[in-house]
């Protein structure tokens, strides 16, 4: 089982918001210990104990006569330091961390993947071994700039018959849609920068905006997309260089966006000089394709981000971003100059999966399972006195409320305890407004114990 972290000391949370001040502006003057007591509602001798270890520490220095100041040393940034979290079953990373660790591989309804037996893992082996016998597959060499040319060829194709107007030259493959995330962040936002996201959004979407250093703004999130009321007054005041959304199968709560409130959305963009980053990794798990802001805008000002790792396989990691020309020569230089490239040989696997027909089958059997578990989960769920936000019609989310006076982080706290790794909402919300909903993947409920211990941890 793995171990709970425990919260956070009062000392702790005040070093940390230490810390911010001390990002924020190194060299600059601290508050007194009187004065930061009082702003922060701490007694003085917390934020005598958080200086003394901050001055330990080499992060504060003490001029005699003159008070605190941020040292002026360059230090390395922490992610898990950039925001407070007095409850750790709120933390994006904490969640991954149990999700990718826990022993039993059952008891993951949290997670964000599918079950290693519903994946074609013999199809791979075989695709595999064929790519590596091939005489032509590059096994030894840095790949072309944009990535594999047979591959973007093939996604051009699946691409426009989602109706998103792209050619091979408009793909640039990446590791993943974390990578592709990254490199997008990087090109287009400096650290201080305002990025819209949803509320609720994928909660790694905000561990990346921190590691960016960038200001995020939650949009609440409703059953036709965001609130586009929110959105505007959002644009207006904080003027935003980026909105970073799921349109299609949107996670957590598995809707997809109306057509009406896309065409909306973006006209906003256009008018406050916008550029949206559509994750579409999910997109694939829809039996017929619904429209996305990408394939509405024609990729103006939508970037279009995308990868195989939640439907084909984890370990293969093949990801990509679609954007106008221009710009993916500057995405393209700047994944050069942070990667040197993307390797070919999960290219040349993922491009034989999807031309010898193996993705389609797959995909073919995939939806079906995740409508069925879909189904039971929902039912099952019921029973427990939790309610549906909305009842996807594909895809593996769906987002739920707890009873009354239940707290999702502490029902997920008390589950960890029996190994069981639930996803919070507050997790995925920026306003922490969500402690009454989790995410569950429908995929990962297959197991009784999953609802027993849910159960157990709800009575408890």
């Amino acid at each position: 089982m793995p171990d709970i972290s425990k919260p956070p000391t009062r000392i702790e949370i005040a070093m940390s918001l230490i810390r911010t001040r001390i990002e924020k502006a190194p060299g600059a003057k601290l508050p007194s210990i009187r004065r930061l007591a009082e702003q922060q509602g701490f007694s003085k001798s917390t934020i005598v104990e958080a200086y003394d270890r901050l001055v330990a520490e080499g992060e504060v220095d003490v001029k005699a006569g003159s008070g605190f100041f941020a040292s002026a040393r360059l230090r390395p940034f922490k992610l898990a330091e950039s925001s407070v979290q007095s409850n750790r079953a709120i933390d994006p990373l904490w969640i991954t961390r149990h999700s990718l660790s826990v022993r039993d591989s059952s008891l993951i309804p949290g997670c964000g993947w599918l079950p290693d037996d519903w994946l074609p893992g013999d199809v791979m082996r075989r695709i595999l071994r064929a790519v590596a016998r091939g005489e032509t597959a590059n096994v030894t060499a840095y790949g072309t700039p944009q990535g594999f040319p047979p591959l973007r060829d093939q996604l051009a194709r699946r691409l426009n018959e989602r109706d998103v107007a792209a050619e091979p030259n408009s793909i640039l493959l990446t590791d993943s849609a974390t990578r592709a995330i990254d490199l997008v962040c990087r090109f287009f936002l400096r650290a201080g920068d305002t990025v819209l996201v949803d509320d609720p959004c994928y909660f790694n979407f905000q561990s990346m905006m921190q590691a960016q250093r960038v200001e995020m703004v939650g949009i609440p999130y409703t059953q036709n997309g965001p609130d586009l009321e929110a959105f505007a007054a959002a644009c207006i005041e904080h003027r935003p260089k980026l909105y970073l959304t799921t349109a299609v199968l949107h996670n957590p709560t598995g809707m997809n966006i109306s057509v009406s409130t896309a065409h909306r959305l973006l006209k906003l963009a256009e008018a406050h000089d916008l550029i949206m980053v559509e994750d579409s990794v999910y997109a694939d798990l829809e039996e017929n394709a619904s429209p996305g802001l990408a394939a509405l805008d024609g990729l103006d000002r939508v970037v279009l981000i995308g990868s195989f790792s939640k439907t084909l396989s984890g370990a293969l990691r093949s990801g990509f971003v679609v954007a106008k020309n221009d710009y993916i020569e500057g995405l393209t230089d700047l994944a050069l100059a942070t990667g040197f490239g993307v390797s070919d040989l999960p290219a040349q696997i993922t491009h034989r999966l999807l031309v010898d027909g193996s993705y389609r089958h797959h995909l073919e059997g995939l939806r079906p399972r995740l409508a069925r578990h879909m189904g039971t989960t929902i039912d099952h769920l019921r029973k427990l006195g939790c309610t549906p936000w909305h009842r996807p019609e594909s895809g593996m989310f769906v987002w739920i409320q707890l009873p009354e006076d239940l707290d999702s982080s502490e029902i997920a706290q008390r589950a960890l305890e029996h190994s069981l790794v639930l996803a919070p909402g507050n997790v995925f919300s920026v306003s922490r407004n969500a402690s009454r909903y989790l995410r569950f993947n429908v995929a990962q409920c297959g197991d009784k114990r999953v609802f027993d211990v849910l159960a157990k941890v709800m009575r408890a």
